[in-house]
């Protein structure tokens, strides 16, 4: 079994930071690309922010140069650095991986989510 605990959520001012973790345990033998997702009421879920096994990065528009992406593969953790945090930034945070489990074999790696942290920004 696989798990994704996230942590890090909560409420800050406009313009502060906030910084979410999220670690994978279970019988991984592989994670491939691990990230970042959020989901504001009402709305889809849409990508925040991506990064590879091999540490190369994606952003969503709406986040570049304002949030970081980062992992510790010995560690099976996935970091976002969110700073200058905006009114349009609030939403439930998920982080997502694709992780390759062994039980009784090596089973394809398949995308798990995290439960989600909610991330409040007062004006």
């Amino acid at each position: 079994q696989v798990q994704l605990v996230e942590s890090g959520g909560g409420l800050v001012q406009s313009g502060g930071s906030l910084r979410l973790s999220c670690a994978a345990s279970g019988s991984i033998y592989r994670i491939n690309v691990m990230g970042w997702y959020r989901q504001a009421p009402g709305k889809e879920r849409e990508l925040v922010a991506t990064v590879t096994d091999a540490g190369n990065t994606d952003y969503a528009a709406s986040v570049k140069g304002r949030f970081t992406i980062s992992r510790d593969n010995d560690k099976k953790m996935v970091t976002l650095q969110m700073n200058s945090l905006e009114p349009e930034d609030p939403a439930v945070y998920y982080c997502n991986a694709d992780i390759g489990v062994f039980a009784a074999g090596y089973a394809p790696p398949k995308k798990y989510w995290g439960q989600g942290t909610q991330v409040t920004v007062s004006s």
